[in-house]
C-alpha cells in the first residue's frame, strides 16, 4: 500500500501533517479520517482501518490536527471548532485534488468533530464514528481538578495519557457551547456508530444517544471488550472490517475493468501485519479475506493459510461443477457438500522446502432422491472441476519483480 506524507494548510495558516494511504490498485473513493483528541494520525487504529480501505480500492488521509504530531501551531490556541475547521481543511485539500472526501470517520472527539464537520463536506455520503462522545464537553472528565485553573486563570496544564498539554479557557468554553444534537438530527448521511460497552473513557450511552437522534440509515456495531483507544490488533482489525463490510451500501464503489489476460481480475495480497504473518486476500474491491499462518508457526491464527485458500478453491469448484451437472439433468439434488484436506503443514513446508507429491483428499457429500447411477455420475463428473484439472496437469508461474 503507497503511503504519501503531505502537507496542507490548517485553519489558521498552519502546516498540518498528513499521510495519504492510496489503493494498490485503481482509486474507486476517499475517506478521511479524523484521529482521537491528543492523539495522532499514526494511532494504531488509524493504521488498520487506513490500511484495510485502501486495499479495498478506497483511499484514506488521514492528519495531525494543529498542534499535535506532525503539525505546526499551537495545541493550547485550537478548540473543538477549529477541530472541525481542520477537517473541512483537509477535505478542501482532497476535492483540490480530484479526491473529494466520500467518507469521513472519527475516533473519540473526532468522531464528535466529523459530525459537526459532514454538514460542510458536500462530498461526504457516510460517516463512522468510533468511540465518540454525544456531548464534546465530555472531554472536560480528563481535565479533573485543572478545571478549576483553567477557570480562574485563563490556563492550566493537564495531564492527559502521561503527557503535559495545556489547556485554555476558550478551549472549555467552545466544547460546553457545542451540542451535537441537531447536527447528528440533520446529519442527512449514512451513520454508522462503534462503541466498545466497556469503554471507561467514553462510555456506550453517548453511543446510545447519537444513535437514537440520527435518522436512518444507520447501523451500530459494539466492540465488545475493545479499550477505548482500540490498541489491540485484533480489535483494530474487527473495526476497519465492519467499517469496510458497511461502507460499499453507502459509497458507490465501481468496479473497474479487468486487465487483459486476467478475465477474474486481480488478486491481490498484501501483509496486513508486517511483524506478523497476517495477510489482506483481495480478489476486487467487494471480495475480502484473511490469510495467516496458525499460532505454532508465529502467525495469529485469524485466517486461512495458503494450503487451505488452495483446498478451498478446490473443494468449492468441485461443488460448484456438481451442481451445474445436476441442474442440467434436472436431478434431484438437495445439497453437495466437500470436505477437502492436505497433508501439508503450510509454515513447515515453506520452511524444509520439501518436494513431494501433494495429495489433496475429496469427501464428497450428496444429499437427495439420487440412484446409484446418478451418484457415480455425479462423482465422475467431481473429477472434471477445472481447479482439479489446473492441480493435477503441470502449472506454469511467472513471476516479475515490480519497481516501486
Amino acid at each position: 500500500m503507497p503511503t504519501e506524507r503531505i502537507t496542507f494548510t490548517g485553519h489558521s495558516g498552519d502546516t498540518l501533517a498528513a499521510r495519504l494511504d492510496l489503493p494498490d490498485g485503481p482509486h474507486l473513493a476517499t475517506a478521511l479520517f479524523a484521529h482521537c483528541f491528543t492523539c495522532s494520525k499514526d494511532i494504531p487504529a488509524a493504521r488498520r482501518i487506513a490500511g484495510r480501505l485502501a486495499s479495498m480500492g478506497i483511499a484514506v488521509l488521514r492528519f495531525d490536527f494543529t498542534g499535535l504530531g506532525h503539525s505546526g501551531g499551537e495545541f493550547e490556541n485550537t478548540t473543538f471548532t477549529s477541530n472541525v475547521d481542520d477537517l473541512k481543511a483537509a477535505a478542501d485539500y482532497l476535492n483540490a485534488r480530484g479526491m473529494a472526501p466520500e467518507l469521513l470517520i472519527g475516533h473519540s472527539l473526532g468522531g464528535a468533530a466529523v459530525l459537526k464537520a459532514a454538514a460542510g463536506i458536500a462530498s461526504s455520503k457516510a460517516v463512522v464514528t468510533l468511540g465518540a462522545p454525544f456531548d464534546p464537553e465530555h472531554v472536560t472528565h480528563n481535565f479533573g481538578d485543572a478545571l478549576g485553573s483553567i477557570e480562574t486563570d485563563g490556563a492550566a496544564e493537564v495531564d492527559l495519557g502521561g503527557r503535559p498539554f495545556r489547556i485554555r479557557r476558550a478551549f472549555v468554553e467552545d466544547v460546553k457551547a457545542e451540542a451535537l444534537g441537531p447536527a447528528i438530527a440533520n446529519l442527512g448521511r449514512a451513520l454508522l456508530v462503534l462503541h466498545a460497552p466497556l469503554d471507561n473513557i467514553v462510555g456506550v450511552m453517548n453511543a446510545t444517544q447519537i444513535f437514537t437522534h440520527a435518522k436512518h440509515p444507520k447501523s451500530f456495531v459494539t466492540l465488545d471488550d475493545a479499550d477505548h483507544l482500540i490498541t489491540r490488533t485484533e480489535d483494530a482489525e474487527y473495526a476497519a472490517e465492519v467499517i469496510a463490510a458497511w461502507v460499499g451500501r453507502y459509497v458507490p464503489l465501481a468496479a473497474p475493468a479487468p486487465p487483459p489476460g486476467a478475465p477474474e481480475g486481480v488478486v491481490r495480497v498484501a501483509e496486513a501485519d508486517p511483524g506478523g504473518f497476517l495477510q489482506d486476500v483481495n480478489a476486487g474491491h467487494l471480495h475480502h479475506a484473511l490469510a495467516d499462518e496458525p499460532e505454532a508457526y508465529g502467525g495469529t491464527n485469524r485466517g486461512m493459510t495458503p494450503y487451505g485458500f488452495l483446498a478451498a478453491g478446490l473443494g468449492a469448484c468441485t461443488s460448484m461443477t456438481i451442481r451445474m451437472y445436476a441442474r442440467r439433468k434436472k436431478w434431484p439434488l438437495a445439497h453437495v457438500w466437500v470436505d477437502v484436506t492436505h497433508d501439508k503443514v503450510h509454515a513447515q513446508d515453506a520452511e524444509t522446502g520439501a518436494d513431494k507429491v501433494d495429495t489433496f483428499c475429496r469427501e464428497i457429500h450428496l444429499e437427495g432422491d439420487l440412484d446409484a447411477a446418478q451418484r457415480q455420475r455425479l462423482l465422475e463428473i467431481a473429477d472434471k472441476c477445472p481447479v482439479h484439472r489446473t492441480l493435477e496437469r503441470t502449472s506454469t508461474v511467472k513471476t516479475l519483480l515490480v519497481a516501486n
